[in-house]
């Protein structure tokens, strides 16, 4: 399976992109690749020239198109989703919607004691909107992230532990969505 992993922070040392480095070594036997959000402009449909995107934009969706699934990994910001994911999802999302139909799940570290449960709520409705098939459960939201993370890697055997929980239900969910589908 071909999982795209999407990081809604920019952040060099982002614990959400160290989540993503740690699904790659639970999911030994999937591909899973991370996307580069940083460089996307500005949504702005004046830029869409004869049917095509920026060459930005154009790598995004042809990512999207190839993956199996979608992973997001997302931090909280002012209780919502961070504009650079924001961002991301409204390029792919049109028009010719690549993110219709994937499955997806998510996941978010912060440093609050409620892990990234305020962004992640409207994150799953902005998607469901879309039409991306949401894995429900487990929910991954990780709080006081700043200790169970370790140079850069998520190293807290109980949220590792957790995370492979999801990750395993996320396979299921995909098999399910590819059936179905």
């Amino acid at each position: 399976m071909k999982i795209l992993g999407i990081s809604g922070s920019l952040r060099k040392a982002s614990w959400n992109t160290a989540l993503l480095h740690a699904a790659v070594s639970l999911l030994p036997a999937h591909e899973l690749e991370i996307a580069e959000i940083g460089d996307l402009p500005l949504i702005n449909q004046d830029l869409e020239q004869d049917g095509k995107f920026p060459a930005q934009v154009e790598r995004l969706r042809g990512q999207i198109l190839a993956a199996d699934a979608i992973l997001f990994a997302t931090p909280e910001y002012n209780a919502s989703i961070p504009a650079p994911l924001k961002n991301a999802i409204d390029w792919a999302s049109g028009p010719g919607n690549v993110l219709a139909g994937k499955p997806a799940a998510i996941c978010g570290a912060s440093p609050g004691a409620l892990g990234t449960s305020r962004g992640q709520y409207p994150l799953r409705h902005t998607l469901g909107v879309l039409s991306v098939q949401m894995l429900g459960q487990p929910e991954v939201f990780i709080g006081g992230a700043g200790a169970k993370f370790t140079d850069g890697k998520l190293t807290d055997a109980g949220t590792l532990e957790f995370l492979g929980k999801m990750l395993t239900a996320f396979e299921v969910f995909v098999e399910r969505v590819k059936l179905v589908g």
